[in-house]
């Protein structure tokens, strides 16, 4: 079976449908472009063919290239992995550039055959690059259909042509939504703004139309007609010139210079556009194989494509378990967080029972829905029907009795394991045995909170990211005496919500804030050390965390560090490292200044609760020592404290997979993306030389950046993470 296929139909139009077999959405290899290419050259060799249409034989058209192919093409080429990307990505230029041509007579630009391309649903990457070198696009109507250039979103750019096509079809300022955001479409928003050409109820029936009424001048693109001119300016255009600036500096400030793809899809718009158009696509093909030498590039793939995906279809989800997807999902607690789990529920078609102690809170929680939803009528994502529908699903009370029928039950309430066995208590009196009982909390042992169950095997910890809505990660924790189908359940539920899942071991803090309190925790330490809080701020930002780690204690809230902090010193006795942090901490709640919610906390704040900068009080307490450390220094004090946890929860099984640790780092706290994760990036410092930065930071800061014995075993024998527990991807 092939990927490609080709109908010659009797009114002289060739119908080249994609269709790969076994996969739900088409993604193009470098075989199938070899084939598609010899179908071209059938269509355009055959007197009988008078034009082509491209299409799917699937709902929507493609997903993208198979990014496994890229790596083939580094393989193949052994010593010179940059020479076989380069002709690899070049070869695909060609197959894209002679169905652009079409057979054409290069001086009289006549006797080519009209090409067009009619798409079922979703085209993306590739699978809009290839429409673009068609001579006319036809989508269909469908609201749910995307369209769009998302390579950005994971390291790349687009390499496929499309660069260079959209700027020149479009301009460079309007391109630059769709090639450096990855901003993506429906049909119709991608017909206003010039992605495709005509939306149609029967995209292939129209497109054979077209071709069979296309003339010569239909199928000349304007970049390779006499006297071109690029929309906007180009750059030595007064007009163009001012947009590459402001672009640069745009990309610059977005990107702080730690994404790599961004600068260089810039670059090759930049240079692309003073030089012909076949010049052009060689320099996009060049810094696209710079990008894919990139190590950020690899470990973006890695991690936000091929591993995401993986754990969305459930590549860690106990075996033998029959499907447990959840019909009925009792959520305790109606605050902010419960609100939110009865958001993404309801959304997802789930039926909700939103129980709180108060009619009133109850109804405030299901209200939120009814906000969020609002919103969604506004903005035309949302119709009245809908609204209907998703609020229907949600039922607010205060009975308990209500929770019958329930399969999965959501504790959110108060963070208080003498609360929450009460409620466990309570529940477990109405709901069936075969209910699954889950608990939100962030920093709760499971295992302990378990004991107030009467069936611990079917009690587990789903760890939800505030606000609920917004974010991708969802953590789930074992406890000691989990058993699989609760496992199964939590996993089968968070892809029902459409969210990716973590399964973590039981420990303290779990996986997520085991990492990120110690960045918080790094920030604050340099602020008593007198380390510049801009500096640390910046340095943050600089090396691609979201938020600096004195912005993010603001946003989370000083008082709950505080009590963390309490918490934690409670439980671990003299064994607790924190007392530097903690003398900042207490001060500042002391002082009132509890963060965003309060407006006032390490930064200052105007009455709308709007950022104005580092509160200038906070140098009185701590002054600015007039020797500054180095940038780098305060960026791997910040990065290490970060990456060293996830080694030791590696290490002490907390973490079973070395893909859910990197994963669960970037979508949970926003752990530098470029770098692909924490253990991604101690694997783009190399073993040896992490082990040797972490004796360095030892001997000047302290033994919290102790190099684990894992990495230091690993630097020993010189071995990566990827390397060495390379088996879990495999098992994908």
């Amino acid at each position: 079976m092939t990927d490609f296929t080709m109908d010659k139909g009797a009114d002289g139009v060739a119908v080249i449908t994609w269709d790969c077999p076994g996969k739900s959405m088409n993604v193009l290899s470098m075989e199938a472009g070899q084939h598609l290419e010899s179908l071209i050259d059938e269509a355009l060799a055959d007197d009988a063919v008078k034009g082509v249409v491209i299409t799917s034989g699937k709902d929507s058209f493609a997903a993208g290239m198979d990014l496994n192919a890229i790596a083939a093409m580094k393989d193949a080429a052994g010593e010179n992995p940059a020479e076989g990307l380069f002709e690899g990505v070049m070869g695909l230029h060609r197959v894209l550039r002679k169905i652009e041509l079409a057979g054409m007579d290069p001086k009289t630009q006549k006797g080519g055959k009209p090409i067009a391309a009619a798409l079922p649903g979703t085209a993306l990457g590739i699978g809009l690059e290839l429409p673009l070198a068609t001579h006319r696009i036809f989508v269909t109507p469908d609201p749910k259909a995307k369209i769009g250039l998302p390579e950005i979103m994971v390291g790349i750019f687009p390499g496929g042509g499309g660069t260079t096509r959209l700027v020149r079809k479009m301009g460079a300022m309007a391109a630059s939504p769709f090639l450096l955001e990855g901003k993506l479409s429906d049909p119709m928003k991608a017909k206003a703004a010039g992605l495709v050409d005509e939306v149609a109820a029967d995209p292939l029936e129209a497109a054979r139309a077209w071709v069979l009424e296309a003339t010569d001048k239909d199928i000349v693109k304007p970049w390779d007609q006499k006297g071109y001119k690029m929309p906007g300016g180009a750059p030595y255009h007064p007009a163009g010139f001012m947009t590459f600036v402001g672009a640069s500096a745009m990309v610059h400030g977005k990107t702080k210079g730690v994404y790599p793809a961004a600068k260089a899809l810039l670059s090759a718009v930049y240079e692309g556009a003073m030089v012909p158009f076949d010049t052009a696509l060689k320099i996009e093909a060049r810094w696209f194989t710079h990008v894919l030498m990139n190590p950020s590039s690899g470990a973006m793939i890695r991690s936000l494509f091929i591993n995401k995906g993986a754990l969305e279809k459930g590549a860690v989800r106990p075996e033998g378990v029959d499907d447990q997807s959840v019909k009925k999902v009792g959520v305790l607690g109606a605050g902010m967080m419960g609100a939110g789990i009865a958001l993404v529920s309801a959304m997802a078609g789930i039926e909700v029972v939103l129980l709180d102690q108060k009619q009133e809170a109850a109804d405030k929680g299901k209200a939120y829905t009814e906000g969020y939803l609002d919103q969604g009528i506004k903005k035309k994502k949302v119709d009245e029907a809908k609204k209907e529908r998703v609020l229907g699903q949600i039922t607010a009370t205060t009975d308990y009795a209500a929770l019958a029928g329930c399969d999965l039950i959501i504790e959110a309430v108060f963070e208080d394991p003498k609360i929450k066995a009460e409620v466990t208590a309570k529940v477990e009196e109405v709901i069936g045995e075969d209910c699954i009982f889950a608990t939100n909390t962030s920093t709760l042992p499971i295992t302990e909170l378990a004991k107030a169950s009467k069936r611990p095997e079917q009690f587990i910890g789903i760890h939800f990211f505030s606000p609920v809505e917004k974010m991708a990660l969802v953590e789930i924790i074992k406890g000691g005496a989990t058993g699989d189908r609760a496992t199964a359940k939590a996993l089968d539920y968070v892809r029902q919500i459409r969210k990716t899942p973590i399964v973590v071991n039981d420990a303290r803090f779990f996986y997520a804030n085991r990492c990120i309190i110690p960045y918080i925790n790094e920030g604050i330490r340099m602020v008593a050390e007198g380390v510049n809080p801009t500096l640390i701020e910046n340095a943050a930002k600089m090396v691609g965390m979201p938020l600096g780690p004195l912005q993010l204690v603001d946003e989370t809230s000083i008082d709950l560090g505080a009590k963390i902090a309490r918490a934690t010193k409670a439980a671990m006795g003299a064994e607790y490292p924190d007392e530097a942090v903690d003398e900042v901490i207490f001060w500042m709640e002391g002082e009132g200044r509890l963060g965003r919610k309060a407006n006032a906390g390490f930064y200052a704040y105007d009455e709308k609760g709007k950022r104005q900068g580092l509160w200038e009080g906070l140098a009185a307490r701590y002054p600015v020592a007039e020797e500054q450390p180095e940038l780098t220094d305060v960026q791997h004090r910040l990065l290490f404290a970060q990456a060293l946890e996830a080694v030791r929860a590696l290490e002490e099984g907390v973490l079973m997979d070395i893909r859910e640790g990197d994963v669960g780092a970037i979508l949970g706290w926003g752990f530098a993306p470029w770098s692909g994760g924490p253990l991604s990036w101690l694997d783009i410092l190399g073993a040896p030389y992490a082990a040797e930065r972490c004796d360095a930071l030892e001997a000047a800061y302290g033994a919290r950046f102790a190099c684990p014995t894992l990495l230091r075993e690993m630097a020993e024998k010189t071995q990566s993470f990827y390397g060495r527990f390379g088996k879990m991807d495999e098992a994908a």
